[in-house]
């Protein structure tokens, strides 16, 4: 089959299946954590020595767990047809490469996913977490640069970057695109933070907002690994917000970037003043579920919002790199 950069409808729906399929497995994750049934089974990867286990239907915790190994498995199969579907008929390499990458990520996801039940009851001296608690934090990190690998392919396969070419994004000014490398970078790094929080159990160590204690102190009265992770979230909120907001202004005023980047921009501050309001509610809510649920949902579309503004911003230097 020959290889080329002109649109493909079929690659490009498929890849867009891709991306919208992720949301519901980050969704079944962040469920499965938000009521701590990570360990509904022991055993990977089968449940109870099965695909069908019994009760899986009707017990929440066995739902929630067996359904996100479900729809894990479905990803990655999805993601090899798309890695080779790519191989066969794309003629840019990075994007090729880029199907690979995807692929990657999705074997070492399972197999940080399966350890992380296999090694549950392994301790690890100097921590209260054990070893496969601990890989919970890069296996939720991971799950969301996976989202953004699978916006990547989306974008560059989709008609508007294939047929439009420059009419895109012009020549994006280096201010703009700097902005949106250092947004991209303190949501990475506050997803680090989310994920070590959420891991260690510290969502409510700070049991109140936006003070931190009862008496409105804006400071913690007293100190330890918990309450600092969660006070070190909501700094980050705060210079996430203005990083953001700096951000899409850049890009509204930069002539060079489309009116659709332009709203999408808007769309994203949408996101992080929903985002702001689903982090209260898990305090006033007393940790709710569904809510806590929500904010990671919200929180990967918001990193792979901005993400995908980022990327659309270099599209003149992904596009030079077309031929094999």
């Amino acid at each position: 089959m020959q290889r080329s950069s002109a649109y493909k409808p079929g690659l490009a729906w498929f890849a867009a299946l891709g991306s919208a399929w992720v949301f519901v497995l980050v969704t079944l994750g962040a469920f499965t954590t938000s009521i701590g049934a990570g360990m509904a089974f022991p055993d990977w990867p089968l449940s109870n020595g099965s695909v069908n286990p019994q009760g899986w239907l009707t017990d929440i915790a066995k739902f929630a767990e067996h359904s996100h190994r479900l729809s894990g498995a479905t990803m990655g199969l999805i993601t090899i047809g798309l890695a080779v579907w790519l191989w066969r008929t794309e003629e840019r390499r990075w994007l090729r490469n880029l199907g690979w990458w995807a692929l990657a990520i999705v074997i070492v996801q399972g197999f940080i996913g399966g350890k992380r039940v296999l090694l549950d009851s392994l301790a690890v001296p100097g921590f209260q977490m054990t070893l496969g608690q601990m890989l919970r934090i890069p296996h939720g990190v991971l799950a969301q640069v996976f989202v953004c690998v699978l916006f990547a392919i989306a974008a560059a396969t989709s008609r508007s970057w294939t047929e439009r070419g420059a009419g895109l994004t012009g020549n994006t000014g280096e201010a703009t695109r700097r902005l949106g490398f250092w947004s991209l970078f303190l949501l990475l790094t506050q997803l680090w933070i989310a994920a070590a929080m959420r891991h260690n159990y510290a969502g409510m160590a700070i049991p109140y907002f936006p003070f931190s204690t009862a008496e409105h102190d804006l400071l913690p009265l007293a100190w330890d690994y918990r309450i600092a992770l969660q006070f070190a979230h909501r700094v980050m909120a705060v210079v996430l917000g203005v990083a953001l907001v700096a951000f899409v202004r850049a890009l509204w005023k930069d002539a060079a970037v489309s009116a659709a980047l332009r709203w999408l921009g808007a769309g994203l501050l949408g996101l992080v003043a929903l985002q702001i309001t689903l982090g209260a509610e898990i305090i006033w809510s007393g940790r709710n579920a569904y809510i806590t649920t929500a904010h990671v949902l919200v929180g990967a579309l918001t990193l792979a919002t901005t993400f995908l503004l980022v990327f659309l911003t270099h599209h003149h230097a992904l596009d030079g790199a077309r031929r094999p």
